[in-house]
């Protein structure tokens, strides 16, 4: 939709005054005494003297797209979008009160930029649709331009703007006077160059490769634009503390700042950047090519060391586009003015794929083009061990160093990947096998290795590599060898170990860790293993000592790393495993193995030596885990078959066997001893399809015990039942939403449910808020302090709201205000102490209501007319029922707590003929009268009878045989106790009896009530 549609759409003469609501009014004058005021300073929803709220910003949003959606012609996107549309307007908006400028600045950006950083500040979230997108990106362009307008019309903006334009002037007259002194005025040639580079630039760098993998039916190559993911750099920063003791100034003298990577050169135009293997160094260089390209701010210079360093002298700005084979030729002397001016972005990319006496060559060659160029950007990338730290420090370059991917960029990635090769089919599996199968989420921690799961996943039609086995060696045959020939590298430092020879190396390294429990070695422990394996490894005689040949293998195989000085540990825990279970293997230590079974750190270990082991050694270790019979070894056994191709038949059956006793669990305590095992069993539970109804419920049982051990795994599980018609398992995916990340349970589980017998319980701010992303919930509970206008703000649709329950709320306070609940039916008010005002609630259609320790005062309860249930939980006023429960109320279900009837006993309770189910109980010595009773006898539909308290205060009971149910809610009465109630109650059908003890018999009360059923409640 085109902006100036867009505005006409939105009426700008209506909605414009509701955005100049963002800003408080300002005074006279020029405004510079107190420069500069931010904008933080000028939004009316921040400070001291707000005027708008958060919420008030929010609605504000809605109205404005209420108002394109509902305004004629086709609606701009897509109806079930809107509140996703709307909540990131919100976000956009309210994004205005962190920008770091005052209004002239914002003016002077103009409106596209400032749409652009509030674009940035509040991306739209993925799975949204183009045209959303479209919509969201139009309409903040068009908000910003009526934003700007209305810093135009501020009386201190005009004022201030001429103050700061003379001063401008002055200041830039001088500046290009000495300008036009120092620098020769470029020629019209070095335009055109340029408007032919920069394309060229974009395209040639727009695109991501995976090197060392064999696709057939896949690309190689996709668009950097739409898979690209922003990482996370970080790096010390000196800071200071104004009059801070001297110990404490040196204790905050450096601090550890975390920033998106490619905004590395936002405030230090010198950066060297470490990262290891495959953490995305290249991918970065790529992206701010192109952004730069496109951008035109700065002009990029892509240098990659490894094909500069071939033609042997590293070349001047001249030959810059010659050394890496662009086929463009400048006009003579146009990079150099480039430099000169500034204007330069100098991307020098792969320290560590030169060799080490190069190194100090290629330093030497950027701090000579730096100090010949001041002004430009420099970026120097390079794996963490390749030089010492703070290489170039002294040289004013900032330290920043990759991070490896968090979960939710691990989600990203995927999304991303899925969407620029055109495969969405794919995702959402290979998405839970990420999260359900630990040693897979493990490897996936950077985009090399994710780009490898995502193509090999896609290559095989949603399925990974059998048992995951052909997964790692494609892995590591890309890491440890293919990856740097297909990049045309050659050896570096003089070492060449073909892929065979590093394996060798490195399953010695990795069983050493394992054997001793640990992750990572000394330094010299390490040395130590190199050298005694050196002179069996024919490849690698003659390539140098066992420190040369231990670099070259944190050098380059992408593999070990260091993380701390004199320490060496593998970059993922399951490269550790699988190789220092193939060496394990190799040398026959089976015992060790299973010897080992009972520790669960070594579980990865046992399941991939059962992938390297021949069949008779699987059979042999397998045996060994079903010998302990312990349910978690039992399930050991069963996730090894899944690296087991070739087996004893009989082995293979006795482990399914056993393990099938275990999965799926069909009770509540099967499922909670399932657990147990640990988060091993999510990635064997089944379902939901071939499962009954209480075995699904088993399944997510123990998934949602074990989401505090392995969120990520437990979660994906749990999804998989999210459109399960089960009433049971629906409640057990709702009681656990507070196990995992709020917003994404939120949208991705509880947004798919079927409502109905669901009460959806908030419990934190998260919680509350995370409701506006779903679709309405008609049953609601919320817990803790709230007022009534707090409640509104939390349902984005109060009238689709029927039931309500509220508890530990002592600021609820006159409940007249919940009327902005229309279609309220049932209240719940458990102990909501300030609660007062019953009778405006007649107006809603309210036919359930509980008071629960509330001591609230119950005036105006008689005028609930429409009321078939209601529970009190506090002593009634007077001495009989009708003085305060609703005379003309049809109630069908009374319940009446211990002290409720201390005063009025049971009188008056005749009035209510229509009563199915009553409960009531005495405390103290209280007892029933006869009287009290004959109210009972005198209902005519009552059939359920509830009784709290002693059983001696009923022995005035009359015959009453209308009563089919009868439930004795004090724990565990004696059954001689009940008999009177037998003689009583001749047409009983059905006793529940309050039991503490779930192996306590039941016999002696079907003694007493031969014609009942006897169950526990």
């Amino acid at each position: 939709m085109d902006p100036t549609v867009l505005g006409g759409k939105l009426a700008s003469a209506l909605v414009g005054p509701l955005l100049k609501k963002l800003f408080r009014p300002d005074g006279p004058g020029a405004g510079l005494v107190d420069k500069p005021v931010r904008l933080s300073a000028l939004v009316s929803f921040r400070g001291e003297k707000r005027t708008l709220t958060e919420p008030d910003v929010h609605k504000l949003a809605e109205r404005i797209v209420a108002q394109a959606v509902d305004s004629p012609g086709e609606p701009p996107f897509p109806a079930d979008e809107r509140i996703a549309v709307t909540d990131t307007l919100a976000r956009r908006l309210l994004a205005l009160g962190d920008l770091d400028m005052d209004d002239v600045q914002a003016v002077r950006l103009g409106h596209r930029e400032l749409a652009r950083k509030l674009h940035y500040a509040a991306s739209a979230p993925d799975g949204l649709s183009a045209d959303s997108c479209h919509f969201l990106d139009h309409t903040t362009d068009w908000a910003c331009l009526n934003i700007l307008e209305f810093f135009t019309r501020r009386s201190t903006f005009v004022a201030r703007t001429l103050v700061e334009q003379t001063q401008a002037q002055a200041e830039l007259i001088a500046k290009i006077d000495e300008l036009i002194t120092r620098t020769p005025r470029p020629g019209a040639r070095d335009g055109a160059f340029e408007r032919r580079y920069l394309p060229y630039v974009a395209e040639r760098h727009n695109h991501i490769t995976i090197y060392g993998i064999d696709l057939r039916d896949s690309p190689d190559r996709w668009p950097l634009e739409v898979a690209y993911l922003s990482l996370e750099a970080t790096g010390g920063e000196q800071t200071a503390v104004p009059d801070a003791p001297p110990g404490e100034q040196a204790a905050a003298a450096t601090a550890t700042v975390r920033l998106p990577a490619e905004e590395a050169l936002g405030s230090h135009d010198r950066v060297m950047l470490r990262g290891d293997a495959g953490s995305g160094k290249t991918t970065l260089v790529q992206w701010l090519a192109v952004t730069a390209a496109r951008d035109g701010a700065r002009i990029p210079f892509v240098l990659p060391l490894r094909t500069l360093i071939r033609a042997g002298a590293l070349p001047a700005p001249s030959t810059f586009l010659t050394a890496v084979g662009c086929p463009l030729t400048p006009p003579e002397g146009w990079a150099e003015r480039v430099l000169t001016a500034g204007r330069g972005l100098v991307l020098v990319d792969g320290l560590d794929e030169i060799p080490a006496a190069d190194r100090h060559r290629a330093r030497d060659w950027l701090l000579a083009l730096i100090h010949a160029f001041p002004g430009n950007h420099w970026l120097l990338t390079s794996r963490p061990t390749a030089v010492r730290p703070d290489w170039l420090a002294t040289e004013g370059f900032r330290e920043l160093t990759l991070t490896p991917m968090r979960r939710a960029d691990v989600t990203t990635f995927v999304h991303r990947w899925h969407a620029a090769a055109q495969a969405p089919e794919y995702e959402t599996q290979l998405l839970d096998a990420l999260r359900t199968k630990r040693d897979l989420a493990r490897l996936a921690t950077n985009p090399l290795m994710c780009g490898l799961i995502c193509a090999l996943h896609r290559e095989r039609r949603g399925y990974l590599p059998t048992g995951r086995k052909e997964l790692y060696d494609a892995a590591l045959g890309m890491l440890l060898a293919r990856r740097d020939r297909e990049r045309g590298m050659g050896a570096v430092d003089g070492v060449e170990l073909g892929e065979e020879a590093q394996l060798e190396l490195l399953q010695r390294l990795a069983y050493a860790l394992v054997l001793s429990s640990r992750t990572e070695m000394d330094l010299e422990t390490a040395e130590g293993i190199v050298a005694r394996c050196l002179p069996a490894i024919a490849p690698a005689s003659g390539q140098g000592d066992a420190g040369a040949v231990l670099h070259t293998l944190l050098l380059r195989s992408g593999l070990l790393r260091r993380p701390g000085e004199g320490v060496v540990d593998f970059v993922h825990r399951t490269f550790q495993d699988y190789l220092g279970a193939r060496y394990a293997v190799e040398e026959g230590h089976l015992d060790v193995l299973a010897g080992h079974a009972g520790d669960s750190l070594w579980d990865d270990v046992i399941r991939m030596a059962v992938a390297h082991a021949r069949p008779r050694e699987r059979a042999t270790l397998l045996r060994r885990l079903l010998a302990e019979d312990t349910p978690r070894l039992t399930l050991l056994a069963l996730a090894c078959l899944e690296h087991a191709a070739a087996l004893d038949p009989g082995v293979r059956g006795e482990v399914e066997e056993r393990a099938g006793a275990l999965i799926p669990p069909r009770t509540t305590p099967e499922a909670k001893a399932l657990a147990e095992a640990g988060p091993l069993v999510l990635e064997l539970l089944p379902g939901p399809e071939g499962l009954t109804a209480k075995e699904a419920h088993g399944v997510v049982v123990t998934a949602s015990l074990l989401g505090a051990k392995e969120d990520e795994g437990a979660f994906a599980v749990l999804r998989r039942f999210r459109e399960h018609p089960d009433l049971d398992v629906r409640r057990q995916l709702v009681g656990t939403w507070s196990r995992f990340d709020t917003r994404e349970y939120a949208v991705e589980v509880l947004d798919h449910l079927e409502r109905g017998g669901l009460f959806l319980n908030c419990e934190s701010a998260e919680q509350r808020a995370a409701l506006r992303l779903m679709r309405p919930w008609r049953w609601l509970r919320f817990d803790g302090p709230l007022t009534a206008t707090e409640l509104l703000d939390c349902v984005p649709e109060p009238a689709e709201v029927r039931q309500l329950d509220l508890r530990d709320n002592p600021s609820l306070g006159h409940l007249g205000e919940l009327l902005a609940f229309p279609s309220l039916t049932g209240l719940w008010l458990q102990r909501c102490s300030d609660a007062v005002g019953l009778s405006p609630l007649a107006e809603l259609p309210l036919t359930g209501l509980v008071l629960s320790s509330v001591r609230a005062d119950l005036t105006g309860l008689r005028t609930l007319r429409l009321l078939t249930q209601l529970s009190i939980d506090q002593q009634l006023p007077g001495d009989c029922l009708t003085r305060t429960l609703p005379t003309e109320a049809p109630l069908r279900n009374l319940i009446l707590g211990f002290n409720s009837i201390r005063s009025t006993g049971l009188r008056g309770l005749s009035r209510w003929p229509t009563l199915r189910s009553l409960t009531f109980g005495v405390s103290g010595r209280q007892r029933l009268s006869a009287e009290d009773w004959s109210e009972v006898a005198a209902l005519p539909e009552l059939t359920q009878l509830s009784l709290y308290g002693e059983t001696y205060a009923h022995d005035a009971m009359p015959e009453l045989p209308g009563i089919w149910n009868l439930r004795i809610l004090a724990y565990s009465p004696p059954p001689e106790a009940l008999r009177l109630l037998s003689s009583r109650l001749p047409g009983l059908r059905t006793l529940g009896i309050a039991t503490l003890d779930s192996e306590q018999s039941l016999a002696p009360y079907a003694e007493i009530f031969p014609t009942a059923e006897i169950i526990r409640i």
